[in-house]
């Protein structure tokens, strides 16, 4: 996690060979294209979506579990490892691609912030304000620091490099085929239902990570930011996106989530606490980094903490 922390994952490597994510993928579109026929009834496509899971969360596991037995028997096989599993976390990339929007909106006004969230929402960007892009430049923020950083260092923490490529692969699958659409509603089910499940802790402790955080960042509120998870988090239409976007909406003291479309269809949800009438702009967004940033510490603290009580144990 520091290592990730400090230096992230290269271009210059991304270049060369891509990147887990890509790889699976890859993966996930073939068995999309092999096993996903329209014109087969829905539970047969579902079966073939369970199939899928299980080649795309397996596959990936055997070969982390492979490598990380091939490199205990190396000299400095740990320190590969660990270096291996930086593939599997977003730290730096996660603030720098939510930093880009607060310096669109600063320099290039709503135009350039529009492109800039973009890159890292899936809702219509041309339906967004200038309150609306910091919103979900935050939600984003919020969102991704339990699934691309909390949730793959957990289950690294739990099944090594094994536990972490497979929860990652797992999410990627969710994200590519667990939508419920006409092509993905029965296919990508099991896809879906799963990544609620592995998802379940790590979005509780970001929620805790960022009421921890709020108590250390001048003029966030750990208060409120307690009172909007225990309030809201089970409001969300996602079992474990609310908990994060409520801990960050009541440390800011803004109103997050709610009604929002996405490719031309409105999705009603609930809101993320209690914003009242103030409108969200950049310097929310860079308040909101802080918030990540601290939080960010205190999870490779207690990581850190934990393994050295499992070694001296």
């Amino acid at each position: 996690m520091a290592v990730e922390f400090a230096l992230g994952y290269p271009d210059w490597l991304f270049r060369a060979i891509g990147h887990p994510v890509t790889w699976f993928g890859r993966l996930i579109s073939f068995l999309d294209h092999r096993l996903n026929r329209a014109t087969d009834p829905d539970a047969l496509r579902r079966k073939r979506g369970v199939q899928a899971l299980l080649v795309i969360v397996l596959v990936p596991a055997i070969i982390g579990l492979g490598v990380q037995i091939l490199f205990w028997f190396v000299p400095m096989g740990l320190v590969i490892t660990a270096l291996l599993a930086t593939s599997l976390l977003s730290q730096k990339s996660l603030y720098e691609h939510v930093e880009a929007v607060a310096d669109a909106l600063d320099t290039g006004g709503l135009a350039l912030g529009r492109v800039a969230v973009s890159r890292i929402v899936g809702r219509d960007p041309e339906t967004l304000d200038r309150a609306g892009v910091c919103r979900a430049a935050i939600e984003s923020l919020a969102e991704n620091f339990s699934d691309g950083i909390v949730a793959p260092a957990f289950w690294t923490g739990v099944g090594g490099l094994a536990g972490g490529a497979a929860y990652k692969a797992a999410n990627t699958a969710d994200s590519m085929i667990g939508h419920r659409t006409p092509r993905h509603e029965a296919f990508g089910w099991a896809a879906a239902r799963f990544d609620d499940w592995i998802n379940l802790p790590a979005s509780r402790l970001t929620a805790l990570l960022i009421v921890l955080a709020a108590f250390l960042v001048k003029g966030a509120d750990a208060k409120n930011a307690w009172h909007a998870v225990l309030r809201d988090a089970k409001k969300h239409r996602s079992p474990n996106a609310g908990w994060p976007e409520a801990a960050m909406a009541g440390a800011l003291g803004l109103s997050l989530a709610g009604p929002r479309s996405y490719g031309g269809v409105l999705v009603d949800d609930v809101f993320m606490g209690e914003g009242g009438r103030r409108e969200a702009d950049s310097l929310d967004i860079r308040q909101a980094l802080k918030l990540y940033r601290v939080a960010d510490y205190l999870l490779i603290a207690l990581f850190g903490l934990v393994s050295v009580v499992v070694i001296v144990t």
